[in-house]
């Protein structure tokens, strides 16, 4: 055994991160004999990843951290086919332009999950467009397309399951299972690459992958997919009503995707602890007891919602994040950016006011009634009476109050609450 790698396979069972592997009896002592070159690829359908890339993104991490090599491929060639695993219907295809901006995103991304550098553990970054688009119709088919048994290609699931459907299956999307296996085979001869990780929907193509090596180069590769992320009632994590949890902070601020864990499940917490986060078997035993012992205060969430999001986003981002959680329910609100302020009461009214009318001084009880929040100024007034009042969470009781520039909680947003719940933002264009 090699010290320099750790017993990964072991890690990703406690975890429950293995849904299956090409060679059950022998992986575990495949990888313990030397440090391995795995990978695992994501096409660039978007300009940013989704909480579902995140269990390929961690599991990556994992095994660099255990020793290994990690590639991660950006598929702007594949990206332009689309890959039918798990879809009803042909993707929308992409123009080029597009595809090559999703591409350059998404590479900034996976930067943040994995040490990129020289070093011979380093993470490797590629895009499949670069090899796959040297190549002519006549030299794939030539090399790679005689070496795949149709029948085969017939038998995959993802295959069968939309050939059995009305719209059926383009040649187009027939064709990427060959891309992606021919991938396999040129990471193979180009850094040694040996295994191949993905989802479970992907097992077909990875396969796939694995038999057009034995049939091109006589070599023997590996596979290992990682199940699917799925809340206890069986549907797909990741996906709120404003539609899926991007990774991206300007499709998803730091502060809704915290959020999205903070309403997680109490049945997904022993999940989501081992799967997504990098806390030991003992912490999480010891978060899940902690939130047994009092479920209502929602410790389990905290914890998942607090280690997702630095990982994600960062210290700095989950701080704010946090923040404000504590503003919504009641901290005074100061010092923000107008994108935390605006992500925070996304959905409360508001009102916009000049520059030059704040420098004058807005009535407070113009800006609620503007605002949508009370139907009068007496509406406003009697609030100020009966203590019900706030300017950034703060109270106050002047009935003749106005906003100035000094009311600011961020470069030209004020946060007004009358009661314990309606808010209102005053926002100065």
């Amino acid at each position: 055994m090699t010290e320099s790698v750790s017993d990964i396979v072991a890690e990703l069972r406690w975890r429950k991160q293995i849904h299956q592997t090409t060679d059950d009896a022998n992986i575990a002592a495949w990888l313990l004999e030397k440090p391995r070159v795995v990978y695992a690829g994501f096409d660039p359908t978007a300009d940013s990843l989704h909480v579902g890339h995140l269990m390929a993104l961690t599991i990556l991490r994992r095994f660099q951290k255990a020793g290994h090599r990690p590639i991660a491929l950006v598929g702007g060639a594949t990206g332009m086919i689309g890959d039918p695993s798990g879809k009803t219907d042909e993707r929308k295809q992409l123009d080029q332009d597009v595809l090559f901006h999703n591409v350059e995103c998404i590479k900034k991304q996976i930067s943040r999950f994995l040490n990129f550098g020289n070093g011979p553990h380093d993470a490797i970054l590629v895009n499949n467009y670069d090899w796959l688009s040297t190549k002519t119709f006549i030299e794939f088919l030539r090399d790679v397309g005689k070496r795949f048994p149709v029948n085969v290609m017939l038998s995959k699931d993802s295959v069968k399951s939309r050939l059995e459907r009305d719209n059926g299956l383009s040649y187009t999307e027939f064709s990427y299972m060959l891309l992606q296996s021919y991938d396999f085979v040129h990471l193979y001869r180009t850094f040694g690459c040996e295994m191949q990780i993905g989802g479970s929907d992907q097992w077909g193509n990875i396969t796939t992958g694995i038999d057009l090596a034995r049939r091109m180069d006589s070599v023997q590769l590996y596979g290992m997919t990682a199940p699917l992320l799925v809340k206890s009632d069986g549907t797909k994590m990741g996906k709120s009503e404003s539609g899926a949890l991007w990774l991206d902070p300007e499709r998803v601020s730091p502060y809704n995707f915290y959020q999205y864990w903070m309403n997680a499940e109490d049945a997904d917490l022993d999940k989501l602890l081992r799967m997504m986060t990098d806390l030991c078997e003992e912490e999480i035993e010891a978060i899940l007891a902690e939130h047994n012992a009092a479920p209502e205060k929602r410790f389990g969430q905290r914890r998942v919602a607090e280690e997702l999001t630095k990982i994600v986003h960062g210290e700095l981002e989950l701080a704010a994040a946090q923040k404000a959680t504590d503003i919504f329910f009641g901290a005074e609100i100061h010092d923000l950016k107008d994108a935390q302020v605006l992500s925070i009461f996304a959905d409360v009214p508001s009102a916009e006011f000049s520059r030059a009318e704040l420098q004058e001084g807005i009535p407070l009880a113009d800006a609620l009634v503007r605002a949508g929040v009370a139907k009068t100024k007496s509406e406003v007034r009697r609030a100020l009476e009966q203590g019900g009042m706030y300017v950034n969470n703060v109270r106050v009781s002047d009935r003749d109050l106005k906003l100035t520039p000094a009311s600011l909680a961020s470069e030209s947003a004020i946060v007004l609450r009358m009661g314990k719940k309606k808010y209102a933002v005053v926002l100065i264009k």
